[in-house]
């Protein structure tokens, strides 16, 4: 009898574990297809994980697709999508994909574990963040010093949300064991923990921040979508947003990662030269969320955090070492090598 309970649990776990890899596979396929930058399943093949692909902080990602220039390039690419860029990071170094589109800032992190990682196409030059507390809490917490006692939203635990709280708490004298990071993640997830006070705050990006704003859930703390606002949190420009790669995968397979950056800085140009409308109806439908309008402004705040070539700027990896060396021990007992943390040598030649 108990044989044949646990064989029949095994049986049931066995198909459900079936049945949700079925649907990962359908989901990644219809991700992979969507839009008319999709190509189709000509070209080479290149699976790409995103720390959310809807997030507008990674929106060079969905776009190069929409776009056509992954197909143009003669590339394949399978976009994937988790809700956290901690996530990501793990797909990538696990081999379940060739890229990750998160923060260049994991590529510190895993350094110091042993990892070689490095970001080939530079996104961003700020987070793209944006501090929020609820509106019930808006006139306890007014800075980060008010963080002490405070349960505060994060994406997920070791993700960068995590770690720029950390470091906005330990810069303004409170300690990283006076405060609980709660993982929410982002879009409903982050709204809902807001609405029904399981955070007092927390840091998400558009267009989880518009939406907020608009239903008067909370209240923008810190501002880090645009330059000004990352060197007045940070003292500098906080490089974010990145495709990165594996650095063995990155020599063998450089031709490849040439194409990849080649659609990058496209799209990148790109945006540089059209509106936030223009690039909100160049997007999956559903991205809006039956809000068009909304989205576009989502998009417009956060415009500013992007580079226009996908170059590394100049002084930004040693401000992500600071950050993180003011609350990570790994990294403040460590000695980090940035300049295998990034390489321009791709993003150079794609501008000609």
């Amino acid at each position: 009898m108990r044989k044949t309970a646990r064989y029949s649990a095994l049986a049931a776990a066995g198909l459900l574990a079936l049945s949700s890899l079925t649907a990962c596979a359908n989901d990644a396929a219809s991700t992979a297809d969507s839009g008319s930058g999709g190509s189709g399943g000509k070209g080479e093949h290149v699976k790409i994980m995103v720390g959310g692909l809807d997030k507008v902080i990674y929106l060079p990602a969905m776009l190069t697709q929409r776009l056509g220039y992954f197909n143009d390039q003669g590339l394949d690419v399978e976009l994937l999508s988790e809700p956290a860029g901690v996530q990501a990071e793990t797909a990538l170094v696990s081999g379940q994909v060739q890229g990750a589109v998160g923060f260049y800032d994991h590529t510190l992190d895993l350094q110091t574990k042993g990892k070689s990682v490095e970001s080939v196409v530079q996104f961003s030059h700020a987070p793209g963040e944006v501090e929020l507390v609820s509106a019930q809490r808006a006139g306890d917490i007014t800075s980060p010093k008010d963080f002490k006692g405070k349960k505060l939203g994060i994406t997920g635990l070791g993700s960068s949300t995590d770690f720029l709280t950390k470091y906005l708490a330990v810069k303004n004298g409170v300690k990283v064991s006076d405060f609980s990071p709660v993982a929410v993640g982002a879009g409903p997830t982050f709204i809902s923990a807001l609405q029904k006070g399981a955070i007092d705050g927390g840091m998400t990006t558009d267009p989880t921040v518009a939406t907020v704003l608009k239903k008067g859930l909370g209240k923008v703390l810190i501002d880090m979508r645009t330059p000004k606002g990352s060197a007045e949190a940070f003292g500098g420009p906080y490089p974010s947003s990145s495709l990165y790669m594996q650095t063995d995968w990155v020599n063998g397979h450089k031709e490849t990662v040439q194409k990849l950056a080649n659609a990058f800085v496209r799209t990148l140009a790109w945006m540089a030269t059209h509106s936030a409308s223009e690039i909100a109806a160049k997007m999956p439908a559903d991205y809006s969320q039956g809000d068009k309008a909304l989205y576009a402004t989502a998009i417009e705040s956060t415009l500013p955090m992007f580079t226009k070539d996908g170059v590394m700027p100049e002084g930004g990896p040693e401000t992500v070492e600071k950050v993180l060396k003011a609350f990570n021990p790994n990294i403040k007992n460590a000695k980090v090598d940035l300049g295998r943390t990034f390489t321009t040598e791709f993003v150079k030649k794609a501008a000609g």
